[in-house]
Order: C-alpha cells, then structure tokens, then sequence
C-alpha cells in the first residue's frame, strides 16, 4: 500500500494588511502631461541610478550607504523624493533576492528530476510518485545535455547569490525582450519606446502621518485636487506657491471613497502613485494605505454553523453547501470565468465569479473553505516532461490571484476564509461522493466531489462518506459503528426518527419499536418482539 503524505491541518486565512484604490485623472492639459513625463523621467533616471549603486554594493549595503545614497539624491530632486525612491529600491533588490532562490530552488528540483530519470533503463514504466525512464535513446541524450546546462546554470545563480548580486531591469524584461520580437509582438519602434519610458518613470510618494492630507510629495485634497512638490531641477515649472504644480483633474475614487476622505481628513499616511496607460492613452492615481490586522475567528467557532467547500479549477468554481456534521445541504453551484483575452478581462471575469460566491456565502451567513494551493513547483518543465496540456492547464489556473482578491473581497463582507491542504481532494472526493451524490436529473461531477472532500476537511470530518462496518465488528462492543458522527455529539446513539408516510412493502403493526428499543432486536441474550410473555393462571 502507498504511503500518504502528511496531510496540514487547517487554518483561518489572515485578512488583508492595506488598501489600494486608483481613479484616472480625466482632461488633462498638454501642459499637465508635459509636467508629468518631465518628472516622471527625471525621477525615473535618478532610481535607475540608485537601483545600479544598489545592486553593486551587494550585501556590503549598510545604513550609512543607505544615508549616502539618499543624500546624493537629494541635491536632484528633494528629501522626500529621495526617501522614496531609496525605499523602492531597497524593496526591488529584497524581491530580486527572493526570485533568485526560488529560482535556485527550481533548478535544483529539475536537476534531481534529470538525475533520476537518467539512471533508469530507457522505457521503464514509472509510478505515480516516481517517474519512469525516458522513451528513447535519442531523448535520454538530449537530457545529459540538458542537465549539464542547468548545472552550469545552477552554479552561476548559487555563486551569484552567495555574492549578492542580483540582476533587476527597471520596466521589466518582459518588456525589455520585447524590443527584439517587435513583429511578434505588433509594435513599432515608436510604440515600443513610449512604453518603455512609461513604465521606467518614477511617480510615487510615501506618506507621512501627521502632515497635511497625509502626503506631502503629491497631495491630494478632500475634493479632489491633485498637487505635485516639483524636483528642485524642475521648480521653474510650477503654476503655484512652494514650487508645487497643480493638476487640472480630479479625482473622486468611487470605490472606498468615503475610506479615503476620513483618512486624509484626519492628516493619516497615504501613499500616491501616478502612472501612464500608454495603449489606452490615460494617466490614473492609485492611492494605498495600511490598514490594522483584522482579527481572525477561531476555527471552532466557524464550523459551528457548517460552510462552504470550494474547488477551484481552470475555467470555473465549483461550490457545494455543507452543515456543522459535514453533509452536504441543497445543490451544487458553479460560478464560471473565462481566463482568455486581456489581463483585464481576465481580472474582470475572476472578480465577477468571487462576487457570485460570496453574495452566494452572505445568504447563508458561511464561511469558505478553499485549497492552499501553490503550483510554482508544479508547473516545471522537467516534472511533468512530454505532458504540455497538463502543465499549460495548470498554469493557466490563477490560484494567487484568485485566493488573494478572495481574502480581501471577504474581509470587507465579514467572512471568513478557511485554507486546507489540498492533498487527495480531488481523488478521495471524487471517490466517496460523486456517486453517492449523482440522481438521474442532476449529475454530479468530480469537482462538486472535491468540493465537498475539501468542506469536510475544513470541517475536521474525515473525507470518507458514513460506510457499514464489516460483518465481523458489527456489534456494539466495537464502540460506535460508523464515522458519521465524533464520540461527543449529541444524538449519535439514538436511534433515527421514523420517517411517516406509506412504506413499500407492508410491516406489521408494533415492528416499528426496533428502532429505539434494543431489547427488541433478534440478538443473543436479548428477548425477542415476537415471544409472547407469560400469562398468569
């Protein structure tokens, strides 16, 4: 018999830890739009040089080449600039470092994978938890090749990483292939160049509690109007006092609104972002802010009223309704989402389909069980070789994303989310419930199933459905016969109701007292319900 993995026990998801809205900034003058790519690249020149003495300092960085850095950047631009931009720089090269082990971590996996493929026979069959060898002569020649590449690349990232050097491009690489795929992508030189600086330009503030409306970089009053403190090469271009220029747009921020103006108004920490949309030719503002730590609920108190078991899967979510004993209560539901197109259409659509689960979830006053899932280990090239279907199928399921709005979406409605490990959901699910659960007119599939195996698991029930004992521990000396119920709740040695109503077949009048009476069972040493008693003379 295989042996299982260890199996997580469940957890209440924290909530979310800050806020993000964003408005676009509307009729903007020629003027307003020159200011802003002016100091948006100025600024963006002066973080790309910060990002490079960043980077060549390496892990020799202290705080005094952190007061170094800041004080050589504010002779270009101001105080509060360069403390921005010296923190989002120090925050970039922290994300580096960590990419770079998960990448070290992902080349030691493939190497282990190659490794062990290869010093099996070609065509040996593999097992479920151990591939087999390659197909071919010709394939297995190809792997040794392979894997002297992901060696030498292994020793780079691991001499790199113990060096402290770590490799950034500010607007991105993706975008930055982009400039030698141009067809491929669509562009023209032009069109790739206005994207370029956009996304290298540097608009951002941090807040400062305390100072008025919470910002004094680029403030925004209770009204709506947006001002920005000008770079000292730049303060020949301000339209007001201070060296500030102040925009010709507003904003209002329809979403978390109100949120925003107690905030400001009580001159509390919000941090700005401007940003240029160049395909669609817009600027927005997002505005950011902490928020205190939400306190979680104990997980017994959840289960006392039963939840929601969810199975996330490619295109849809598949829900099902379970009571505090873990039986499942009403029909399924299936919340779909189309994952094709733009990135906004597919934020859109995974948005929509949360929406419909929790207004779904409110109804009923219950909490959610989803899977932790992390399939960055899973998707590699290595781990599941020829299969392609597999890993574009796995890849394309948004499992951060998706559990990362649903935390933050549930947080504001009151409810809570529980994560459960996502070991044997589907196959035990799909095992002891879709037949179970499957009526001429309403076919359950193997999702439904799972969800249900991971409500239970939320729960604290085993997955598997309440099953007959075998013959030979069918006596009450082997405690209670079923794992229905837990030995403490209430009820779970009475005997079931009789249900009213016209039965089958006929049965004789007094036969319905077996139920509740165990002397009247047809067992030893008990009296039977036929034996008549004795009469007396």
């Amino acid at each position: 018999m295989a042996k299982l993995r260890p199996i997580d026990a469940p957890f209440v998801v924290l909530g979310p830890s800050g806020v993000a809205v964003r408005d676009r900034l509307k009729d903007l003058t020629p003027a307003d739009v020159k200011v802003l790519r002016l100091v948006g690249d100025h600024l963006g020149s002066l973080a790309s040089a910060d990002l490079k003495t960043r980077c060549a300092a390496g892990l020799d960085h202290d705080t005094g080449q952190w007061a170094d850095r800041k004080r050589a950047l504010t002779a270009e631009s101001s105080s509060r600039w360069a403390g921005s931009i010296t923190k989002a720089t120090h925050d970039q090269w922290a994300l580096s470092r960590r990419n770079q082990l998960a990448h070290i971590r992902s080349l030691e996996a493939g190497i282990a994978t190659i490794t062990h493929r290869l010093s099996l026979p070609v065509g040996e069959k593999g097992t479920k938890r151990s591939p087999g060898g390659y197909h071919d002569a010709e394939e297995w020649f190809a792997k040794t090749r392979r894997l002297r590449l992901l060696q030498d690349r292994l020793e780079q990232q691991r001499a790199d990483h113990q060096a402290g050097r770590v490799r950034v491009v500010r607007g991105g690489k993706r975008l930055l292939r982009t400039r030698h795929n141009l067809d491929a992508a669509e562009l023209t030189k032009a069109e790739w160049r206005k994207e370029w600086e956009a996304a290298r330009r540097f608009l951002a503030a941090d807040g400062e509690s305390g100072k008025p409306y919470g910002n004094e970089t680029i403030r925004v009053t209770p009204d709506g109007q947006v001002s920005i403190k000008l770079p000292a090469p730049l303060a020949h271009l301000a339209n007001t006092s201070h060296g500030r220029y102040i925009l010709t747009s507003k904003v209002s921020f329809p979403h978390r609104g109100e949120q925003w103006r107690d905030r400001i108004s009580a001159n509390r920490a919000v941090a700005y972002r401007i940003h240029e949309d160049v395909q669609r030719g817009r600027w927005y503002l997002t505005a950011s802010w902490t928020i205190p730590p939400i306190k979680t609920v104990p997980l017994e108190t959840v289960r006392a009223g039963g939840l929601i078991g969810v199975d996330t899967n490619v295109d849809h979510l598949a829900a099902y309704r379970l009571d505090t004993h873990g039986n499942p209560v009403g029909e399924p539901r299936r919340f779909d989402y189309d994952l094709t197109g733009t990135t906004t259409h597919r934020d859109a659509q995974i948005r929509h389909a949360l929406t419909r689960l929790l207004h779904w979830a409110t109804r009923h006053n219950l909490a959610i069980a989803i899977e932790d899932l992390d399939f960055h280990t899973e998707t590699t090239r290595e781990k599941h070789g020829r299969r392609k279907a597999f890993r574009k199928l796995i890849s394309g399921m948004p499992v951060a994303k998706l559990r990362a709005r649903l935390v933050a979406m549930a947080a504001e409605l009151g409810i809570t989310v529980v994560a459960v490990d996502p070991a044997y959901t589907s196959k035990w699910g799909a095992q002891h419930w879709q037949l179970p659960l499957t009526t001429i007119r309403r076919p359950v599939r193997r999702h439904e199933a799972a969800a249900v195996a991971i409500g239970r698991r939320a729960l604290g029930h085993p997955i598997r459905r309440r099953t007959t004992p075998p013959p030979t521990h069918q006596s009450d000396e082997q405690e209670h016969r079923t794992v229905q119920a837990a030995p403490g709740a209430p009820g779970r040695e009475e005997p079931r109701p009789r249900i009213p109503g016209p039965r089958p077949r006929a049965v004789p009048p007094g036969c319905g007292v077996k139920a509740g009476n165990q002397d009247a069972q047809h067992r030893s040493e008990r009296p039977a319900e036929h034996t008549q008693p004795m009469l007396g003379p």
